[in-house]
């Protein structure tokens, strides 16, 4: 499994012209499944979210927590973050899970941020949906968290 993490001061999903999901400060997640993935898996991801220090402390040094701001994040599913393109001009796509195996997981992931953060602090895309998402990248700041 895969997150990719972005520092936002705002982000939203919007489906066929309907804003779905808005948030202010915290992390828009775009989350990859591939077929090895299980619920373990699915649950470090989301510890590693909530805990993972992106935001300046009152030095300047990222040392907060989306936790310790209370900060927002929504959660959007893109396979292509187990794009190959390691040949062709063509990415492949076959290390990423197929939408039975995925969206279990991914619901769990968000579930647990739930559990964790509040629902109220939690918004997602739609699992297999063309989404246009929106947001402005804070620093930039952007990383990756792999299982």
């Amino acid at each position: 499994m895969k997150a990719w993490i972005q520092r936002v001061s705002e982000a939203g999903v919007s489906i066929d012209g309907e804003r779905v999901a808005q948030i202010g400060r915290g992390y828009l997640v775009l989350l990859g499944v591939t077929h090895s993935d299980g619920e373990k898996e699915a649950d470090y991801i989301a510890e590693r979210i909530c805990v993972v220090r992106l935001f300046e402390d009152e030095s300047g040094k990222m040392n907060l927590s989306l936790e310790d701001v209370r900060g927002e994040v929504i959660v959007v599913s893109q396979f292509t973050l187990y794009a190959d393109t390691s040949r062709g001009r063509r990415p492949g796509f076959s290390d990423a899970a197929p939408g039975p195996v995925a969206e279990p997981l991914y619901e769990r992931v968000v579930a647990r941020l739930r559990e964790r953060l509040g629902a109220g602090r939690v918004g997602t895309g739609r699992f297999g949906a063309d989404m246009k998402v929106a947001l402005v990248n804070d620093g930039p700041v952007s990383v990756e968290i792999k299982d």
